[in-house]
């Protein structure tokens, strides 16, 4: 039935983030077996850096063991994803830290690992940190933007926050991907209008607005260049959430730019080549999926 599912959804391909709840779900390639298309793997930056704090290191060597183990992990991986609006929020300082603020950020934590496994990085110096190096690799790097679980201050989710860091990355190449957004999807749009690296979806938003859907995509898309938004599902662990992910995506977006072209602003044309780009070429290129 999942395999019947996920080929239902007539997806071309998955980004599969896998840093969350790992043991529980499909590997990407187990996803690609029961999807039959393929499946690449989007790494997240804290999960990482609390394998390498697990690895018995030390605080003089965790910037290196850090860099090392993030290139290890993302050999065959098409993107990062930082989740560091859980874990401090978007109005973190922009600027990278310095080797001596890592080594003494790193210490604090592994101290505090010592006295509790299962103390979670919420260092801010240590998740630039991770933000930082990600940046490094050139890949993709998503953040999580808007509404969450409660461990998330929705204030201090609002992409705005992120302007400074948006002028420190804008040469370095790296495309920063905003998820979700919602309901600062408005801000992510105009970042994305403004930024040439910065891009947007509204996935998660469009799993809870029931029929108000197709207005926050609308509305999405009042600014957002049309090579800048991407479809996405936030779907996770069911599958039929992948398939109802992408079946009510394609009417939603078919309902907006629908009612485009029945206003005559649009051309049928237009809209179909909207939906490309929306549906999967921008993924295509920014992800540089083959």
């Amino acid at each position: 039935m999942n395999g019947r599912l996920l080929r239902s959804a007539e997806v071309e391909s998955w980004l599969v983030d896998s840093g969350y709840q790992t043991a529980q779900v499909l590997t990407p390639a187990q996803f690609a077996d029961a999807s039959g298309t393929p499946a690449y793997e989007i790494v997240r930056l804290e999960a990482v850096a609390q394998q390498v704090a697990a690895s018995g290191t030390d605080a003089a060597g965790y910037a290196e063991r850090f860099t090392a183990a993030l290139a290890a992990a993302t050999r065959d991986a098409v993107g990062l994803k930082s989740i560091v609006a859980y874990r401090y929020g978007l109005d973190f300082d922009p600027a990278r830290p310095s080797a001596a603020e890592v080594r003494d950020a790193a210490g604090r934590w592994l101290r505090a690992l010592d006295g509790d496994p299962g103390t979670r990085l919420e260092d801010p110096v240590l998740l630039r940190h991770c933000i930082w190096t990600g940046v490094d690799t050139g890949l993709p790097l998503q953040f999580h933007v808007g509404m969450g679980d409660t461990d998330l201050r929705l204030h201090r989710a609002d992409p705005s926050l992120m302007h400074d860091f948006m002028l420190a990355t804008q040469s370095s190449g790296t495309s920063i991907m905003l998820l979700h957004c919602y309901p600062h999807h408005r801000q992510a749009a105009i970042l994305s209008l403004i930024f040439p690296h910065v891009y947007m979806d509204v996935g998660e938003a469009l799993n809870y607005v029931g029929a108000r859907a197709p207005v926050i995509l609308a509305e999405a898309l009042e600014v957002t260049p049309f090579h800048k938004i991407l479809y996405s599902s936030d779907a996770f662990g069911l599958a039929e959430l992948h398939y109802l992910g992408a079946a009510c995506f394609r009417r939603d977006l078919a309902k907006v730019t629908g009612q485009f072209v029945a206003d005559g602003v649009w051309s049928a044309a237009d809209a179909a080549r909207v939906g490309q780009l929306i549906g999967s070429e921008n993924a295509r290129r920014v992800y540089r999926l083959p």
